[in-house]
Parts: structure tokens; sequence; C-alpha cells
């Protein structure tokens, strides 16, 4: 089993990088106080640029993402064009044409996008997608495999197909996200490589609601998010009463997870077999937490003595405001926005 789990964590470790460049947009229709075109760019998960029709004007995040669009001012005139005109214009046409599929005529929606591309450093591997999300449901997919489109809802099936004839626009979605996306993406990851290929270890604390609930181990603020986190007893890795949390984001760019074990069952004089086991992909030392009372942090502890890591929620929610995007229906899976396309 030692052997097994030491295979499993060399292979964690050198396993290739897979870097991604993804734009989420956000139409809105009768939603107060929100902008009605909402643009937000990521690059492995970090946001780096930002913009909406009350500013009008591309934003970026990151300092090095500000060095490329001083250094290429044709392609942050492209990019402002495209968020200050032509893409609000173009999610207010499928805004009017989802909502004639449904038969609305008013109320509160929003139609999602979420178009972009993935590469894989050591082995060249690409990947693009081009997603609509309408009031927090898939709606429409590209195939780039077929360059058709999915529609996963009757309503979308007229649209399908009119979109499926687009065979010019779908051609240049295809040689966009495959070929000038990975460029833009290889080209972003080099200007920023000291942020983005950085390695941060994270903080690790114990955390317990009650004396009844499970102990949750708890990592934050490591980078990048390529880690794994467990439980084990007597140097074994548990399976069983362990519930193993998602990799969620902070405001600052960093990460955070945590393990749950249920302890209910374990007398106190066993706890000391017990040790949470953080691993950073590409650091070889791991940060082992032993199981001790005396550093679990709880709910009835005064503020003021301890500062308890922020929440995942909290995290969430900074990330949301941020991005002033609200993916919820891209939960479900594991996308340079193609300005371009239509």
């Amino acid at each position: 089993m030692k052997k097994f789990l030491l295979l499993l964590l060399f292979c964690h470790v050198s396993s290739p990088v897979k870097h991604s460049l993804k734009f989420f947009l956000t139409g809105s229709s009768g939603v107060p106080n929100f902008p009605e075109h909402v643009t937000a760019a990521t690059v492995d998960e970090l946001l780096t640029g930002y913009c909406d029709t009350n500013k009008k004007i591309v934003e970026p995040k990151q300092n090095w993402m500000k060095t490329i669009l001083e250094n290429n001012p044709q392609q942050l005139e492209f990019y402002t064009q495209r968020c200050s005109e032509i893409e609000p214009n173009l999610l207010k046409a499928k805004m009017d044409d989802f909502k004639q599929r449904f038969n609305q005529s008013g109320g509160d929606h929003i139609l999602q996008r979420m178009t972009g591309c993935e590469w894989e450093d050591e082995t060249g591997e690409v990947n693009g997608f081009d997603q609509y999300g309408y009031d927090g449901e898939d709606f429409l997919a590209l195939d780039l495999k077929t360059s058709t489109w999915i529609a996963p809802k009757p309503q979308a099936v007229i649209i399908k197909q009119r979109w499926d004839a687009e065979i010019s626009r779908n051609k240049y979605n295809e040689n966009f996200l495959t070929e000038i996306c990975p460029e833009w993406l290889k080209m972003y990851v080099d200007y920023g490589k000291r942020f983005l290929l950085r390695k941060d270890l994270p903080s690790v604390s114990l955390l317990q609601k009650s004396p009844s609930s499970p102990v949750s181990c708890h990592a934050t603020g490591f980078y990048p998010d390529r880690a794994m986190m467990f439980w084990r007893k007597d140097g074994e890795e548990l399976h069983e009463d362990v519930d193993l949390g998602e990799i969620l984001p902070n405001h600052d760019g960093s990460f955070q997870m945590s393990v749950d074990l249920d302890l209910s069952s374990v007398p106190a004089e066993d706890w000391r077999r017990y040790d949470c086991v953080f691993h950073l992909s590409g650091v070889e030392d791991d940060i082992v937490t032993k199981l001790d009372k005396v550093e679990i942090r709880t709910n009835s502890e005064n503020p003021s003595d301890r500062t308890i890591p922020i929440t995942a929620a909290v995290a969430v929610l900074a990330v949301v405001l941020a991005a002033a995007t609200g993916f919820s229906f891209y939960k479900k899976k594991k996308a340079k926005l193609p300005p371009q396309c239509e």
C-alpha cells in the first residue's frame, strides 16, 4: 500500500502542467444595479482582466498583464472594441434570441458564456471550448471535433441548427480556439511565469465546530491548485470516515482546501495515531500536521485569541465580486475570449 501511494505521489509530481485561458461573459436583462455586459478573463484561474458596459474600458488585474497590453497596443485596442461595443451587442442579440425560444417577454434573465483554451506545457496538447448557459442552466456547447453545437435543452435545438449551418463562423471559431488562443496563452504564461509558476506552501490548521463535529484539516494560501490532502492513521492513508472538499480560490489568487475526519468512534487515546498530509505538486516535502487536541481551533474560542483562516464561502464570494460573474452552471464541468467569435 505504501509503495502504491508513493507511486501515486510521484506520478502527481511529475505530471505535465495544464494552463488555461478562460473568458467569462455575462449578459443580463432586467437585473437592477448590474451591468448589461461583463467580461472577466482568467489565466490559470487567476483574474487577469475585466470590463463592463458601465466603465467601457479594459482593466488589467495583474501587473504582468498590464505590461502585455502596453507592449501590444493593437491587442489592447482590439479588446477595448470588443468589450465596449461588439460583445455587448452580440450578447444582447443572443439574449433576445434565447428569450424568444422560451416565450419570455420580461423578467430577470442571465446569459453566460465561457470560452477559451487549455495548453499542456510538456505534451503540447491543446483543447478549446465555447459554452453558453441561460438562467443558470447549460444551453449550448461547441463540439470542436464535429464543428457543431450540442443542445442539451429542447429550446436550444432551433438555435443549434441555425448555428451549425454557419460553417465559416464555426471554422473560424475552431481556428481561434485551437490555434490563436493557445498562442496567446503561451505568451501570457511566459510574461507571468514568475507569478504563475511559483510554488507557495499553505498555512495548515485543525478546525472543529463543536466537540462532536468532524475535525477539519484546512490548508489555505497555496499555489498552484495542483495539490493533494488526506488523513493518515499509523502512516496509512484513510478512506473511510473522511470527506475531502474541493480546491477553492482565495481572493488573492491562491487556493484553499480541507479534508474532514469523523472521530466519533475513535477513543481519545488513539488520536495521536492520526495526522493530516498536504502535498503540493512539484514540492518534495509534504506538510504533516499531527492530530493534537491542543492545536484544534473551535468556534468557542475568543476571536481575539486566534485568527481563523478565511472560509470557503467568503473566498468564493470575493472572487465572484471581483470578477462580477456568477457561473453556477459551469460548476458541473471540469472555458483570448475569442473576441471575434460570434
